[in-house]
């Protein structure tokens, strides 16, 4: 039995995530099997606001937003199922363990991302996550995010 692969463009990720520019860090969808794992782009460019900071003589992707860019990946295997309301539903990140910075992403890096699902207990889904440049591992992390129903107040 084959398992088909999906991939999405940027048009159906603005659908399905609330994130936009200049947080909106996963460009591409290359890879996806529902309830599996899930294998994504973030062309990172020397444009981007961060770098004007981070550092300004030798630009570094920060730390923290390439650990972003796998939870947003996460959040894109979790609604990919198509059981969410992506108009009324909110995923949030909710913890980290294990992270390890093993290499720096730099302007010009094409950063692949790739989250494993592990399991949902009591409404929080585990990953194994892992962000990669030119096949040597930059980042790796285990990541826990929950999905919530939006609340109005009228």
């Amino acid at each position: 039995m084959s398992t088909e692969i999906i991939n999405l463009d940027i048009h159906k990720i603005l659908r399905m995530l609330p994130h936009r520019y200049p947080i909106l860090l996963v460009d591409r969808v290359l890879e996806l099997e529902p309830h599996k794992r899930i294998k994504a782009l973030k062309n990172v460019t020397i444009n981007e606001p961060y770098f004007t900071g981070h550092f300004p003589a030798r630009p570094v992707m920060p730390g923290v937003l390439i650990l972003e860019a796998l939870a947003q990946t996460a959040g894109l295997l979790t609604f990919s199922d198509g059981q969410h309301d992506l108009e009324k539903t909110l995923y949030y990140f909710v913890g980290i363990d294990h992270a390890r910075f093993k290499r720096v992403v730099e302007p010009g890096d094409q950063l692949i991302l790739h989250i494993s699902y592990e399991r949902c207990m009591r409404g929080i889904w585990k990953f194994k996550g892992r962000a990669e440049v030119d096949g040597m591992v930059a980042v790796k992390a285990d990541l826990m995010c929950t999905v919530q129903q939006m609340r109005f107040a009228f």
